[in-house]
């Protein structure tokens, strides 16, 4: 089809039937895709192939209920997976596109947002106090939707929206519309989730939101905003996230570059690229990675469960991604490169209602109120190009000709002040994570094999990739799999991170405590992280209490057995002891006299045995950062997280020691 005039092909998709896309991505172009429509019904499915094996190009619509596939839970609305199997493609210049496309506005009804501010604001409050406080997990994202009705042929409407997103949105990751029979998305997405080229997999976690004040973002106001604790481990917190899907997907594990500015046209965001190699069908990379912390929350399959209870609707398309496999010509690897960006910024049109769907990051710290205001401004950059809302209109300079045309200006990356505040955020960050990986499996514990128990947290993804490192022949098992045999065999079992309260006896906590126990009374060789150190603190008889503020992306210097180390903190129970506690010699019950069996080979009197403890804890506090022992040891913080500066160093010393 190349060699077409872009007028009439563009009017033929406004009068026809024909579902279509237009994307745009690379500034210039705008890329053409017509085809067919195929739903189906799992990530695996995506036609990739045709009939006699030749690779084709699909564009696919992955809703958020896809989390099923992973075992989450969802409100199911059954929207589909759609892929729109692309038959042929074009690409226009993008100033010939944005001629034929319509421009009349589109009239809108009874438009405003479907939870009030005031709502939403309590939402804010109830998930600090009743998810964050009791230890769900260190952020979760709560949506609320614009609505409003729309009386114009969906169609004109959808073009009509992608040249509004298209003059008026910058900065844009893609700028897309996706137009079916009985479906149409419409949006201007930051954020690339998931690419995979070539071997190599990126992703690109965008987090920290700065609302540009009336007449545009300067430097002062931008660093004002860099300065923020909260939007500075807002970020953090997601790149941890996005790492636990990289060391699942990628052989590497994953490296940082960054921080970078997102500018827009009513936002600044900031954002790090993640880089590692990987050999899986982008199908699997897209299942391993659904969907993005940025959207969802962390950990993710605990987010899922807090979405569900707090959203009280299903969420569509809103932080699914629209994903574009396109044939790469490989015989040997992956036969199609992925491209998928984030469905967030867009506007879904369906039965002649408009909904654009917008969520803030709730966070330990979060302000109900600047939450609410953080779902107007992701908002308005969408509404403001459509004509929801009034657009912006820059303020000139003191003394500038109002009538002349703006002079460009430059990035705020590019002021130095700027580039110093983002560079200074890394001096922050773990090394490990900073340089290129590729573990050879000659460390210090070469010829050893670790089990990592899964408790619901893919932190374990990432302890796995530093203990490969380590030399380490290392397996990941989740908790409901870990069997008794494998829980014995293994030369070092690490137990893992989890969200939740460490006292309760749900299935999932009664599993760790037995994988705690086996290990700890066989004097079998045991790493406690987390959730699992309070379980093992629980067990050696120390009391476990809530902290007074959750410590949900926290940095802090702790003595850890005469070390310092600055480690990453994401807890909201601790351990804990008198202040000045050092060494302790515990008796403890055995599980065998609670009625649970161990199997411990040890004699155990009465059901009681004696293990010696030592003691890493604040002075002031009591809470307790570490414990060591005969066999085991165990850890408060996150050493895998990129908080940990010294996680590497502390992870050796402690295994070493339970080794």
């Amino acid at each position: 089809m190349t060699g077409l005039d872009p007028s009439p092909l563009l009017s033929d998709l406004a009068a026809g039937s024909a579902p279509f896309a237009l994307i745009a991505r690379d500034g210039a172009t705008v890329e053409v895709l017509t085809g067919d429509v195929v739903d189906v019904e799992l990530l695996a499915d995506i036609p990739l192939t045709d009939a006699d094996g030749v690779a084709r190009e699909v564009l696919a619509l992955v809703p958020y209920r896809q989390v099923r596939e992973r075992g989450f839970v969802c409100h199911d609305d059954g929207a589909p997976l759609r892929c729109l199997v692309i038959g042929d493609r074009v690409s226009l210049p993008r100033a010939e596109a944005m001629a034929s496309l319509p421009s009349s506005p589109v009239p809108l009804a009874d438009a405003g947002f479907d939870i009030s501010d005031e709502d939403y604001a309590r939402i804010v409050r109830r998930v600090i106090a009743d998810e964050i406080g009791r230890g769900e997990g260190a952020n979760f994202v709560i949506r609320r939707d614009f609505v409003a009705g729309v009386d114009v042929d969906p169609r004109i409407a959808a073009l009509t929206w992608f040249r509004a997103l298209l003059e008026q949105e910058k900065g844009a990751y893609w700028t897309f519309a996706v137009v079916t029979d009985d479906h149409i998305a419409v949006g201007a997405s930051p954020e690339a989730h998931v690419s995979a080229k070539d071997g190599v997999v990126t992703m690109n976690p965008i987090s920290g939101t700065f609302r540009h004040p009336a007449g545009g973002a300067t430097a002062e106001t931008l660093a004002e905003f860099l300065r923020s604790t909260k939007e500075t481990e807002e970020l953090f917190m997601v790149v941890d996230e996005e790492l636990k899907m990289m060391s699942a997907v990628c052989s590497d594990g994953g490296r940082i570059t960054g921080p970078h500015l997102k500018e827009m046209s009513r936002l600044t965001h900031t954002e790090y690229m993640l880089r590692g190699s990987s050999d899986l069908d982008p199908r699997d990379i897209l299942r391993e990675t659904m969907f993005a912390p940025t959207v969802t929350g962390s950990p993710m399959q605990n987010a899922c469960t807090v979405i569900a209870r707090h959203e009280t609707v299903p969420r569509g398309y809103y932080s699914g991604v629209a994903a574009l496999f396109t044939p790469n010509g490989s015989v040997e690897g992956p036969t199609h490169d992925l491209d998928a960006p984030i469905l967030i910024r867009t506007a879904y049109l369906v039965d002649g209602r408009l909904r654009v769907p917008v969520g803030a990051t709730l966070v330990r710290h979060s302000d109900p109120d600047g939450e609410v205001g953080e779902t107007h401004g992701k908002a308005a950059g969408v509404l403001g190009a459509i004509g929801a809302i009034p657009r912006d209109v820059p303020v000139a300079p003191e003394g500038a000709d109002a009538d002349a045309p703006a002079a460009p200006r430059r990035p705020l990356a590019e002021d130095p002040a700027i580039a110093e505040l983002l560079a200074s955020r890394n001096d922050r960050l773990a090394p490990f994570w900073m340089n290129p990986q590729d573990p050879d499996g000659s460390g210090p514990f070469a010829g050893r094999t670790a089990l990592v128990v899964d408790a619901e947290d893919r932190f374990t993804t990432m302890l796995a990739h530093q203990l490969r490192h380590l030399g380490l022949d290392t397996r990941i098992v989740h908790w409901s799999q870990a069997s008794n045999d494998e829980v014995d065999a293994a030369d070092l079992v690490i137990s893992g991170p989890g969200p939740g309260d460490p006292r309760d006896d749900s299935p999932r906590m009664s599993a760790m405590r037995r994988v705690v126990s086996r290990r700890l009374f066989r004097h079998a060789p045991l790493l406690a992280v987390c959730l699992s150190h309070q379980i093992l603190a629980d067990q050696l008889g120390i009391d476990l209490a809530p902290l007074a503020q959750p410590h949900q992306g926290l940095q802090k210097s702790v003595d850890v057995f005469g070390e310092d180390a600055s480690i990453g903190f994401y807890n909201t129970f601790t351990a804990r002891v008198a202040p000045g506690t050092t060494e302790r010699g515990i008796v403890v019950e055995s599980i065998t006299a609670r009625g649970e069996s161990t199997g411990a080979p040890l004699p155990v009197p009465e059901g009681r045995i004696e293990i010696p403890a030592e003691v890493a804890a604040d002075p002031e506090t009591g809470d307790v950062y570490a414990l060591r022992g005969p066999a085991f040891a165990s850890v408060q913080g996150h050493l895998e997280s990129i908080l940990s500066r010294d996680g590497m160093r502390t992870l050796e010393r402690l295994i070493a020691h339970a080794l």
